[in-house]
């Protein structure tokens, strides 16, 4: 038995690198159509946002997931091996996965978040309720590459884990803002995760589905405006990083669901002709011009099994709410 005090470690492999994000912000916004990447959304405001979005009526997804969870989680068990090694992907506040441990009763807990300073707290936290269980934060930009580098591998041994099966658990329908080719480069990797482990492993992951417009189109556009809020405040993030000029007041949030790729779109649209200037560069909007801050990519489920065994996992199993909104994925290695 381990002790607590020894049990909970911090790796953090992300060196934010300020010339390469601005750099980055600058050739979006100088792209013949203007984009900014949408993991500019989170600063500490817009955590704060995306967090009263999950309150609202209108955004299904989390609240619908986590009823998932509630109602099949015995179910989920019964896939995932007892005693696996949970890879919590993007795991933020650690919340999803903490819900699970008592049904899936991991061996350890590998949380990877861009920065172990947002885990640091909530694991700290966690720790003190799962005193027995190990307990790794890993500081990771998977969304770039997922590789388990040897520091987690070397503290799994410790733990006398490095045998054990690897879920990776990656909720909250995060997948739908990549591409399909974006999508299946990562469920590729994760599947590699998971065959270095012992075997039984897989992935349990978050899908969001295609569904009316009328269902979707307001969870991306509500009524309150906090979506709109939290898309704007990527103007404010991008004044931040780069030494924009935007003026969030003169851009519209704009939210679709594009039918022929089967995604919802989001963007920011010039209330008016504009200029807007930073260190080094400037960029002309447009009356009306849009600029692409995310696409939300929505899956049939056999469409999601198809990918699934593309990145070369077996075949899946998957849970649903009544009205077949969304589905939790377990896929084998």
């Amino acid at each position: 038995m381990h002790h607590a005090h020894t049990a909970l470690h911090f790796v953090q492999l992300h060196q934010t690198d300020h010339a390469a994000v601005r750099a980055e912000l600058a050739a979006g916004l100088q792209a013949p159509v203007a984009h900014v990447a949408p993991k500019f959304f989170y600063d500490a405001l817009g955590s704060r946002l995306f967090d009263a979005i999950t309150e609202l009526a209108e955004y299904y997804p989390t609240r619908t997931e986590a009823a998932i969870f509630k109602a099949h989680g015995v179910a989920m068990a019964q896939q995932v091996p007892p005693g696996a090694v949970l890879i919590d992907l993007g795991a933020g506040s650690c919340a999803k996965a903490a819900r699970l441990f008592p049904v899936l009763r991991p061996a350890a807990y590998v949380a990877v978040d861009i920065s172990v300073d947002y885990l640091r707290e909530a694991m700290g936290q966690l720790q003190q309720r799962h005193p027995g269980l190990p307990m790794l934060g890993l500081g990771l930009d998977f969304s770039a590459e997922l590789a388990l580098p040897p520091a987690a591998t070397d503290w799994l041994a410790g733990q006398g884990a490095a045998a054990a099966p690897r879920c990776v658990f990656y909720p909250g329908s995060s997948i739908g803002n990549f591409n399909r080719a974006e999508a299946l480069a990562l469920l590729s990797q994760a599947r590699a995760v998971c065959a270095a482990g012992g075997p039984g492993g897989g992935i349990l992951i978050g899908v969001d589905r295609v569904k009316p417009k009328a269902v979707l189109e307001p969870a991306y556009d509500d009524p309150l405006g906090v979506t709109a809020a939290f898309n704007r405040n990527l103007l404010l993030h991008t004044n931040a990083l780069l030494g924009t000029d935007f003026a969030p007041a003169r851009w519209r949030h704009v939210a679709f669901f594009n039918e022929t790729d089967s995604r919802i779109e989001m963007h920011l649209q010039a209330d008016s002709a504009q200029t807007v200037r930073w260190p080094g560069g400037e960029r002309a909007f447009a009356d009306g011009e849009q600029m692409h801050t995310e696409n939300s990519y929505k899956w049939q489920p056999a469409d999601f099994d198809a990918l699934l065994r593309e990145a070369g996992f077996g075949a899946s199993t998957h849970w649903t709410d009544e009205k077949g909104w969304f589905s939790v994925f377990w896929a084998p290695v």
